[in-house]
């Protein structure tokens, strides 16, 4: 049966098993009261966005860039100050040179730490792609600089142990915390979550630095973590805060003089945020944040299809379908190795980009294992479209993100599951 009713106009090359599209119908009705609830939460984000272009005069002449050293680039320095209200914060550091979340967060890491400073990690091991530089002993890593690293173990449930921060946090320089669950099945964090950590930290240090990476969490609540202490929060312009429009960078946002500290270590002591021509990236970073609490509620409503769905067909997710989210991340385990590969592949045939393109898993770069990444996105390797990806080691366990429009990221998960009913890795009722 042809997915597309009324009749398409043109012809449908996706074709889906008519009992897969029956679980759709059910999954679907079961997510109305979430739906409205993702529209409520858009509503207000939506108002805030736009209330700081308003208040700081975003005009004509900020969507131009400049060259060179960027002297005087009143985009750049306008949409700082629009990060910074959006956010809570009393500055930002909006950059399209940040090549990745990864890249802002060891800005800010190295920009704060000093040798003799003590990181804590409060909310266990950090995701695969920060092992080396927080904490491992490569070269050039931060215990390379004299800089000590301890980590708060997450409870047996996967949520923070205060008792612990509590006690490990009392002569800690900075208190690391990761909004997303990562490559791991530990819950995401909601904003009460994130105060709960805090309040926990400076109890028993009142100094401590408390910096968040919200990748994945923008906008996924009214608030965010600077509106409930946080002094740092770090994130990348190819997930939630881009708005899918976004072409790379990232952004760093939060206390003024932690700013300037964070902004010396990019450019050079004395220069900060003075420099670093925005080329012609000032629209697609402000274009895309204007859209982004829309482009977050798509990716919301994809992800509550997503936990419906699976959970119907006996999956097990993370989040679950009555679980309060805390980033647009859904964790499906799955049996076996072949059944994570195929819903994969098949998401890749649902993508607008490279469909025709099979996906394979390979030795990516900051890995331990192999990764499975299917993506086919307008922007290489942007997390708010619709992309799926996994290491290749157990528990078997896709991790789907995204989802420029809703209409769009549901097909892709159909597609998804199409292709391991195809290969015998989904058993249908």
């Amino acid at each position: 049966m042809k997915i597309s009713d009324p009749k398409p106009i043109v012809k449908n090359k996706i074709t889906i098993d008519e009992r897969i599209l029956k679980y759709a119908e059910k999954a679907e009705a079961n997510c109305a009261l979430r739906f409205s609830e993702i529209a409520r939460n858009a509503r207000v984000n939506g108002e805030k966005v736009l209330n700081a272009f308003i208040n700081n005069r975003m005009s004509a002449a900020c969507l131009t860039g400049t060259t060179g050293y960027g002297y005087g680039d009143i985009g750049r320095d306008t949409i700082d100050k629009v990060f910074a209200e959006v956010f809570g914060a009393e500055d930002a550091l909006v950059r399209h040179n940040f090549v990745s979340g990864t890249h802002a967060i060891t800005t800010a890491l190295f920009g704060i730490l000093r040798t003799g400073d003590k990181l804590v990690s409060l909310t266990g091991k950090p995701y695969d792609t920060l092992h080396d530089g927080i904490c491992g002993d490569a070269d050039g890593s931060l215990e390379s600089f004299g800089i000590k690293y301890e980590q708060s173990e997450l409870l047996p449930d996967g949520t923070a142990d205060l008792a612990d921060i509590f006690m490990k946090g009392k002569d800690a320089k900075v208190g690391f915390i990761q909004r997303s669950r990562g490559y791991s099945l530990r819950p995401a964090l909601t904003i009460s979550m994130i105060a709960e950590i805090i309040k926990s930290a400076r109890n028993a240090n009142p100094d401590i630095i408390i910096i968040v990476d919200n990748c994945y969490g923008e906008f996924i609540e009214a608030a965010e973590p600077c509106n409930v202490g946080a002094d740092l929060i770090v994130g990348s312009l190819i997930k939630n805060p881009g708005g899918g429009i976004a072409e790379t960078g990232g952004y760093i946002a939060g206390k003024a003089e932690l700013i300037e500290k964070c902004a010396d270590r990019l450019t050079a002591i004395g220069m900060g945020k003075e420099v670093g021509c925005s080329l012609n990236q000032n629209k697609f970073i402000a274009q895309g944040l204007f859209m982004a609490p829309e482009t977050v509620a798509s990716a919301l409503k994809t992800a509550a299809f997503a936990t419906e769905i699976f959970t119907l067909l006996g999956f097990k997710t993370y989040p679950s379908p009555d679980e309060r989210v805390g980033d647009i991340v859904t964790a499906i385990n799955m049996p076996d190795e072949k059944s994570l590969i195929s819903f994969c592949k098949g998401i890749q045939k649902g993508s607008p980009i490279d469909s025709h393109l099979t996906t394979e898993p390979w030795d990516m770069p900051g890995y331990d294992n192999k990764v499975i990444m299917a993506a086919g996105a307008f922007n290489m390797g942007s997390s708010i479209e619709i992309s799926c990806d996994a290491p290749i080691r157990e528990p078997y366990t896709a991790y789907l993100q995204g989802g420029l429009t809703y209409t769009t990221g549901r097909l892709a998960i159909l597609c998804g599951l199409q292709e391991m009913q195809i290969n015998h890795s989904l058993k249908l009722f």
